[in-house]
């Protein structure tokens, strides 16, 4: 008999055929709450859920034989891991498989809102563009020799580092410590990498320690001629006092893969212009899929040979 594997989200096609190939797969489910489980989830050995899913002690105690919480992505958030570790459930994630797809998509953000590509698009579509004589958008500053600073330089947050040096900006980061093999600037605090920065990027990995790390005070800090790019969670940034931000000036403009409610955006940040919003895909490339799906599919075969996870999260 095939081992189970319950599906908690809807997953790629792709990957659900390679896991059928090999286990008994059930799912998807409606919801992440115990009522919710479809028949058969009882045999389960592990749970294929995403960092934003709620796998709190309930669902998790619902699951009797579950062995290994697989996270597709690199969120883990939603997984109550003190209540994983006391059942003696591993926990895995796809650790930087998607680090380079994530990371030019980024810069990519970056590029939009320094540069007002979304305002250029909504110019000439709404008919606007008469001619530079008549009306023309404002000139802006550019990339070379401005400072990006990257709150949380992980995997992901390194990579946009090295790629956003190749533009000939100056790099500075707050880490939970500092990594001194890397030639870039620590700042001993987020309001203190924030009144450094001329672009703050938010690659943090969220938990309940920084939630809202990105507030009122440190958009203040990151001043009118800042951008702030998320790429990271939405918890991070508290969004009531982003929007407020980019309404009043206090900062020049933003951009957004990501939402603390998602797939809820608040219509008051729709509204507003300076404000670049696309719905968290800055991991929906094709070679950044590959990978997380080859990556879970070893962890899947360690776990079931009783070999150390490839990618396996401490608890």
């Amino acid at each position: 008999m095939k081992p189970t594997i319950l599906m908690a989200p809807k997953m790629p096609a792709t990957l659900v055929a390679r896991l059928c190939a090999a286990f008994d797969v059930i799912g998807p489910m409606e919801r992440s709450t115990p009522d919710a489980l479809p028949p058969g989830a009882e045999a389960a050995r592990v749970l294929l859920t995403v960092g934003g899913w709620r796998t709190d002690a309930a669902l998790i105690d619902a699951l009797p034989g579950l062995g290994l919480i697989a996270c597709y992505g690199t969120g883990i958030e939603g997984v109550d891991q003190a209540h994983a570790k006391a059942r003696g459930i591993l926990l895995s994630n796809a650790a930087d498989a998607n680090a380079d797809a994530v990371a030019e998509f980024a810069i990519g953000l970056m590029i939009a809102s320094v540069r007002q590509i979304g305002k250029g698009d909504r110019f000439i579509r709404g008919g606007r563009w008469q001619g530079n004589a008549i009306e023309r958008m404002p000139i802006v500053p550019g990339l070379r020799g401005r400072r990006l600073g990257i709150y949380g330089l992980g995997a992901i947050g390194a990579r946009i580092a090295a790629m956003a040096a190749v533009f000939g900006m100056e790099i500075g980061y707050h880490n939970r410590t500092p990594r001194p093999e890397l030639p870039y600037l620590y700042q001993d605090s987020l309001l203190a990498l924030a009144e450094w920065s001329d672009v703050l990027m938010v690659a943090v990995r969220a938990s309940a320690d920084n939630r809202h790390a990105v507030n009122a005070p440190v958009l203040r800090a990151l001043g009118p001629r800042g951008h702030l790019v998320n790429i990271s969670r939405g918890i991070a940034v508290d969004e009531e006092a982003l929007c407020a931000a980019l309404e009043t000036g206090t900062i020049a403009g933003a951009g957004l893969d990501v939402f603390e409610h998602e797939p809820n955006v608040p219509d008051r940040l729709k509204a507003i212009d300076n404000v670049v919003l696309t719905p968290h895909i800055a991991a929906m490339a094709d070679s950044a899929q590959a990978a997380q799906q080859d990556l879970l599919l070893r962890n899947l075969d360690a776990f079931f040979a009783g070999e150390p996870l490839p990618s396996g999260v401490p608890l």
